[in-house]
């Protein structure tokens, strides 16, 4: 079986050197009208070619664009949906980090123009490896999302109309040619009764792929109470994080797994490097119990939640892993 590494979204946006504040000052200037919107764009792109290099050269196989233009994980899709209006800010789940919260005023569509489909496009052009595409999830845009308008004041209406609006994004992401897509659904950890309403929306999603394979991946909490029912949903990849429940493993090796897995081992929220032996013993055992021909190596959340060299510091770390496994063995 094939270990490949790979980021699992996000990178640090911000860091120390000079370089690495030119997004902050930017922002600042733009925000006080002293910027114009193609500078910002313009700054955002070197970031996204500097975080695309650092990926590639810890040696990962599949990386992202780092999501270096996201402002945060909801109101950079949302805020593009007609029918929405973003309201202030609101922590994201039990992070540092601050989302701005979309008011649901009208019934969700599409506007003109792409959510994420440009910033694929200039990431595949400066980059060497394959680029996975991240889009959060409806469960999770709707989770944090205020309703104001009557038909969504039940739950699933909004996650579908969410997932009708992600749809046609998937569809064009297959076409441009992403092999694999990501969808983020944190919110199903914390509200595991939403489990159907994901699973409908996902069936309407997986509906689009095309030749892409659809990867789901949970974190901020412990996928152990749902992990068999994880197994039942229509998506290619399962990514999981390990970090919230040490006995997590012993549930996987010992059920295994229908579907390759994202093994999010190194912690993302935590400075602290691993392990590689250790870490590498543990892939070891999963491994013998997944169907399929490859798994994933990844952080276990996003990378923006960790000072820049702790986070290059990490995807250097999973490399020196996959040297320990078997599946990296010369």
């Amino acid at each position: 079986m094939k270990l490949l590494l790979a980021n699992t979204g996000s990178y640090p946006r911000i860091g120390d050197s000079p370089e690495l504040q030119l997004l902050r000052r930017t922002i600042a200037a733009h925000d006080r009208g002293e910027a114009t919107p193609e500078s910002l764009h313009a700054v955002e792109g070197v970031l996204t070619k500097a975080a695309l290099k650092d990926q590639e050269e810890a040696g990962l196989d599949l990386v992202t664009d780092g999501q270096i233009r996201w402002p945060d994980p909801i109101s950079h899709l949302a805020g593009k949906l007609a029918g929405i209006e973003i309201n202030g800010l609101l922590r994201y789940f039990d992070t540092n980090f601050y989302f701005r919260q979309p008011v649901a005023k009208a019934d969700i569509k599409r506007q003109d123009g792409p959510l994420v489909l440009s910033e694929h496009e200039f990431a595949r052009t400066h980059a060497t490896k394959p680029v996975k595409p991240v889009l959060t999830g409806p469960l999770t845009l709707a989770r944090h999302t205020i309703v104001e308008h009557a038909p969504y004041k039940q739950l699933e209406p909004l996650v579908r109309a969410y997932a009708q609006a992600l749809a046609p994004e998937i569809d064009a992401l297959a076409k441009a040619g992403a092999e694999v897509i990501q969808l983020d659904e944190p919110a199903l950890l914390k509200n595991p009764r939403d489990f159907s309403i994901l699973q409908r929306a996902l069936l309407l999603l997986s509906k689009h792929r095309g030749k892409a394979k659809l990867a789901l991946y949970l974190y901020f909490g412990d996928p152990q109470p749902l992990y068999e029912r994880l197994q039942q949903l229509p998506v290619d990849i399962l990514g999981l994080d390990f970090t919230y429940n040490p006995k997590f493993i012993e549930r996987v090796v010992s059920a295994g797994s229908q579907k390759p897995l994202g093994l999010g081992l190194v912690d993302a929220r935590n400075t602290r490097l691993e392990d590689p032996a250790a870490v590498a013993h543990q892939i070891n055992r999963i491994l013998l119990r997944v169907k399929g021909e490859f798994c994933y190596l990844n952080p276990s959340c996003g990378l923006e939640y960790l000072p820049r060299d702790r986070a290059q510091a990490k995807l250097k770390l999973l490399a020196e892993i996959r040297t320990r496994t078997k599946a990296g063995a010369k």
